[in-house]
């Protein structure tokens, strides 16, 4: 397997080591490739979020030349997503935790963009990244015309951030029903709210940032509907008082609801979704202790829109292609394992952020640059070191607090849709597990058509995981090793070049 180069003078290095960026002109171009001048990156980010963009302005800023690819026309990924210009936002700060450490990182990657030590690829969705000769060539989907590119790069980094987690229930496919990420996404991006009348529900931390900015732009948030309990926190103490701003910033959400007389429910779930054309009303009910809903607890609330979210699962498709290693977190997801360095077990690709396990945007930051550090060989600032521990710990503990009970498939019945996608209910997958034999998610997926929609599986993999009856019922099976990360144009696969043995 190629690994990161050890020696500037070497085209192609066969022992493992740090980045060491060379002399202008190092390298050769790929041909076809885009354009990053005359010299192939001394490494290569996937995705300009937190994690993402402090790795390559810090790379850039040790001497390393950077090649950021991102599926977005803008840096920042999804927790620092903007309106479009054209929409006119005069204060899009305000809709954000933390501005200021992207402000000072989005100007920085200008700076090293101008200098020529950052190639920058927004709109640029890699769907696989290959080995080639040494090093390595990240195939990408570019633009609305979906052209196809390549870039040639001497290492990797992975900062592909997460997306939703959903649990479905009766009523989840109605009109007006949203992912709690969403909900904010259409805020922070389009200056929209889903509806006039928002409940948010779910589970995890991110419900009390959904609420409070939906009441902030006018929203009537009649309840947050947390399943966990926060009293989960109170055995990971040591870890909550190793980080006093994460607390701060837990009061100043909960100051929010109070002021905007917004009513917090824990240990309870939306079960059902009523409505015709839209929703117009959830059933909210007490659970068990594993999540489960407790006989006569439900009640309705009337509302337009349902804001709903478990957390985030790491988007791995590009790392579990190369063969990463994986391993489970303490929310029940799949996240890489990576080393004190951020590498993963395959030489020369690093990974920062979500990947390795949900932790939010200050985590991803410092892991961001603590493995452009490592890629170029250098020692990380002690402090650094000692944030990205603290910050783990407290992601850990969140994890932890917020992890799905495996009661919460009490409230599927057995016509409600799992699989939206390929409209597979629950009754469907539970026959083929009861009477055919299925034991796992991918044999399920073969008897049902359940995961083998447009979203192969994002959306349905925990819930068709937990009633397959798999280990990992919280969160789903291990990441299948896909050879595509994304839809890919048939003509771009046809251009590849041919490799024989």
């Amino acid at each position: 397997m190629p690994t990161s180069p050890s020696d500037p003078s070497s085209q192609e290095p066969s022992v493992p080591g740090p980045v060491v960026p060379g002399p202008a002109g190092l390298g050769r171009a790929l041909p076809g490739s885009a354009d990053c001048g005359p010299a192939v990156p001394d490494l290569a980010v996937v995705g300009a979020g937190p994690a993402g963009l402090a790795a390559a302005v810090t790379a850039a800023r040790l001497g390393l030349r950077v090649a950021l690819l991102d599926a977005g026309e803008r840096p920042g990924g999804q927790f620092y997503r903007r309106p479009a210009p054209g929409l006119g936002a005069v204060r899009p700060e305000s809709l954000h935790h933390g501005w200021a450490a992207f402000a000072a990182r989005e100007a920085a990657l200008r700076t090293h963009e101008s200098a020529g030590r950052i190639t920058y690829f927004p709109a640029h969705h890699v769907w696989t990244v290959v080995p080639d000769g040494g090093r390595w060539t990240l195939h990408a989907v570019a633009g609305p015309e979906e052209r196809s590119v390549s870039v040639g790069a001497r290492a990797v980094l992975l900062a592909t951030g997460a997306y939703e987690r959903q649990l479905p229930f009766p009523g989840w496919t109605l009109p007006g029903v949203v992912g709690a990420g969403g909900a904010q996404a259409m805020l922070k991006g389009g200056l929209v709210l889903p509806g006039k009348r928002v409940v948010v529900a779910g589970s995890g931390p991110l419900l009390l940032a959904v609420a409070g900015s939906l009441a902030a732009a006018g929203a009537a948030v009649p309840a947050v509907v947390e399943a966990a309990s926060y009293t989960a926190y109170a055995g990971r103490l040591p870890d909550l008082l190793r980080n006093p701003g994460k607390l701060a910033e837990g009061a100043t959400y909960g100051g929010a609801l109070l002021r905007h007389g917004v009513r917090l429910l824990t240990r309870h779930a939306v079960t059902e979704a009523h409505g015709r054309d839209r929703v117009e009303a959830v059933t909210v009910a007490r659970l068990g202790g594993d999540w489960r809903p407790l006989p006569g607890t439900g009640r309705r609330i009337p509302c337009d829109a349902l804001a709903v979210g478990h957390g985030l699962v790491p988007q791995l498709e590009l790392a579990t292609a190369l063969g990463c290693a994986t391993r489970s977190g303490e929310d029940g997801t799949v996240a890489l394992e990576l080393d004190a360095g951020q590498r993963t077990s395959v030489p020369g690709i690093w990974s920062a952020g979500e990947t390795g396990g949900i932790g939010g945007a200050q985590l991803a930051l410092a892991e961001g640059e603590l493995a452009a550090f490592s890629v170029a060989g250098r020692p990380a600032p002690a402090a650094l070191v000692r944030r990205r521990s603290r910050l783990r710990a407290f992601a850990g503990a969140m994890a932890a607090a917020h992890r799905p009970g495996e009661g919460w498939t009490g409230w599927l019945r057995e016509d409600t849709d799992v699989c939206r996608c390929e409209e597979v209910p629950a009754g469907r997958i539970l026959e083929a597990t009861r009477d055919l034999g299925a034991r796992d998610a991918r044999t399920v997926k073969l008897l049902t058509r359940a995961g083998m929609g447009w979203c192969q599986g994002r959306m349905c993999g925990p819930a068709v995981a937990a009633l397959a009856g798999e280990t990992s019922s919280a969160a789903g099976a291990a990441p299948d090793r896909r050879p595509l990360s994304c839809p890919v144009p048939l003509r771009h696969l046809a251009e590849l070049p041919q490799h024989t043995d």
